[in-house]
Order: structure tokens, then C-alpha cells, then sequence
């Protein structure tokens, strides 16, 4: 089975959006001391690649664990959006020529990625000045049926980051508020832009939480002759 990993490896080096939990992994018991290893761990539900529930922005949205398993797993379509810069929308324009493709798929589960190769950057300064997805542009994402939405970024949504300018979460308003679900700090999109796959995105079971980390990965479906 062909498999390829979409998840960043989380570390004291990673990108952590501008207000959040520090990362933290360090030895609670030793082997050489206790006979065995056991590690302590310290994470945001949002830290490296994971997936946002509705209750992220909204008090009475799902949480991560009433969220029906079946949804973070489906066939995905991945949108090429590798033609943006630092900090420029990711308008209709070029989503456009996918409509077919999204209303089919939505019907089917699907999940769309969109891929601007900016994990390239990930866990340094440049990372938070990603490309981002327009508003006006989810919405028509969702007018397709499509309700789970990933990118290869840390946010869909423009990142602040020395600004006391609150941030437009507009993209977070319009898919969370619809009951969908964002993915985010995904990588390697490039491996599965061509071909047919399907995506797992499913997060831990966390008891009323707004998100998890993920282990994300695609898998390559197989069609039977």
C-alpha cells in the first residue's frame, strides 16, 4: 500500500501560532533509573498539524470528540495553490476549475487540501507569512457540499504575528460555522496532487476540546481490475 506521511514531526523546533502553548517533551522516567521510559508532555490542542473543531470558535459548536469519526477520513482534492507569495490571498480564481470535481467528491466525503508548498518553511521566522485563503473563496469551497478543508499552512486565515491588529478569522467563521473542520500544518502535498487518494485526518479523543494534533497521511486507493 502506497502511504505518505502529511504531518510535520513535532519537536522544540516547530511553528506554534502567535499566543499558544509552547511544545514541550522531556524524560519523566528513565530506563537506566526506573526500567523503563516514559516521556512528559506538554501541547496546545492546536500545536503542529492538527484539525480544528466548530467548538474552536464557537461556545456552543462540536467539540473534537463529538465529532463523528467518519468525517476525518474520506477521498481528498487537492488543490494546487503554489502560485501565491508571502501573504497573498488564495482567491477563486484559482479554486475555480475544481468546482466540478468538489460538488462531485462532496458527495462522497470528500476532503479538500489546498497546497501552496509553504511547509517548506515550516519552523522558520518566514512560515507565518503564508499565503492564505480569501473568505468570499470558503464559502464557495462550501457552497459544493465540501465541509472539511486542510492546508499546508498555519492558518487558513492571515497570520498576525507583531501587530496588535486582531486577526480576521473569517475563513475560521465561515467553515466552523457551516460544522465543518480544518486541517492545518499539513506537509508534503505535492506526493498526492496527482492520482487518487484518500486522507485520515483523525485527532485523539480529546473530552471536550476544540482540536487535537494529528498523524496525517494519505493513502493511495487501489482500483481492482
Amino acid at each position: 500500500m502506497d502511504l505518505v506521511d502529511l504531518s510535520h514531526t513535532l519537536d522544540e523546533n516547530i511553528s506554534i501560532y502567535p499566543g499558544d502553548p509552547q511544545y514541550s517533551c522531556c524524560p519523566a522516567l528513565t530506563v537506566q533509573k526506573d526500567g523503563w521510559n516514559v516521556q512528559s508532555i506538554s501541547i496546545g490542542s492546536h500545536s503542529g498539524t492538527h484539525i480544528d473543531a466548530p467548538y474552536h470558535i464557537l461556545e456552543d459548536g462540536q467539540t473534537i470528540d463529538q465529532v463523528p469519526l467518519s468525517r476525518f477520513i474520506g477521498p481528498c482534492i487537492v488543490i494546487d495553490a503554489t502560485g501565491k507569495g508571502p501573504r497573498e490571498r488564495i482567491t477563486w480564481d484559482v479554486i475555480r476549475s475544481y468546482e466540478a470535481k468538489m460538488r462531485q467528491g462532496a458527495r462522497e466525503g470528500a476532503i479538500v487540501l489546498l497546497r501552496t508548498d509553504w511547509s517548506k518553511e515550516w519552523g522558520t521566522p518566514k512560515y507565518y507569512d503564508h499565503p492564505f485563503l480569501d473568505s468570499q473563496a470558503a464559502q464557495r469551497i462550501l457552497e459544493t457540499g465540501i465541509r472539511v478543508i486542510g492546508i499546508d499552512t498555519l492558518s487558513p486565515d492571515e497570520t498576525h504575528v507583531h501587530s496588535t491588529v486582531e486577526g480576521d478569522v473569517g475563513v475560521h467563521r465561515a467553515i466552523l460555522g457551516a460544522d465543518g473542520l480544518i486541517a492545518e500544518n499539513l506537509t508534503n502535498l505535492a506526493a498526492i496532487q496527482e492520482g487518487d487518494w484518500s486522507v485520515n485526518l483523525v485527532p485523539l479523543k480529546l473530552g471536550h476540546c476544540d482540536g487535537s494534533p494529528i498523524r496525517a497521511f494519505a493513502s493511495r486507493n487501489i482500483t481492482c481490475a
